[in-house]
């Protein structure tokens, strides 16, 4: 099994692709989705958030606006939170692409935003960057219900630029023009990686132990 990474800044088109990956038949473990189950209620970063920044924890799970006050242009508190969530997203995303090595799957995606900040890129065999022009990114961001620009400032100072992303990424998708340009640019991208993964398949106890 072959792993793909898929990133892009905020506005890209991410999500737009996801979807289009699903459709085509590739499993997709969501980072995002992954951080709200562990902020919501029950969830296992509730007691180490409310630890570290009192008063976001209401009825049982995180304030996610609340929590954002507190983090949102703060370096320090950000790196705290990032300390308590990225171990337990990255367990996740394990789990994750162990079940679908035992499903045999020829290829699992690891959608995560800060793919390259956080080092995620070192597990994936290749990685996708979504990304558009500048223009269109802040048209999307600033349609955002509750954005500002000062989050919107705030939220692109944490994201390593696009021009960089592109430079590391081995596909690029343009998510500018329209949704049918770019599922057509996914779907060649999943044949691509098809065909590398029936290619060269791993041995059976080299692809669990990577993902245990």
């Amino acid at each position: 099994m072959l792993v793909i990474g898929l990133t892009g800044s905020i506005g890209m088109g991410k999500s737009t692709a996801v979807a289009m990956l699903r459709r085509l038949g590739l499993p997709v473990h969501d980072a995002d989705a992954a951080v709200h189950r562990l902020m919501a209620k029950g969830g296992a970063a509730v007691a180490a958030v409310e630890a570290a920044f009192p008063g976001v924890v209401v009825e049982g799970a995180v304030d996610r606006a609340r929590l954002a006050s507190k983090v949102l242009g703060d370096p320090a508190a950000l790196s705290r939170l990032e300390a308590i969530l990225h171990p337990l997203a990255r367990a996740s995303a394990r789990a994750f692409l162990a079940q679908q090595a035992r499903l045999q799957r020829p290829l699992a995606v690891l959608d995560i935003p800060l793919l390259f900040e956080t080092g995620g890129e070192k597990i994936c065999d290749a990685v996708i960057v979504v990304s558009a022009p500048a223009a269109t990114q802040r048209a999307r961001v600033m349609a955002r219900p509750g954005m500002t620009e000062e989050r919107f400032q705030a939220i692109l100072a944490q994201q390593m630029p696009d021009a960089e992303k592109r430079r590391r990424a081995d596909f690029v998708v343009q998510s500018g023009l329209n949704k049918a340009h770019a599922l057509q640019q996914l779907r060649s991208i999943v044949t691509v990686m098809k065909g590398r993964a029936a290619a060269a398949p791993p041995p059976l106890h080299k692809l669990f132990g990577r993902y245990s």
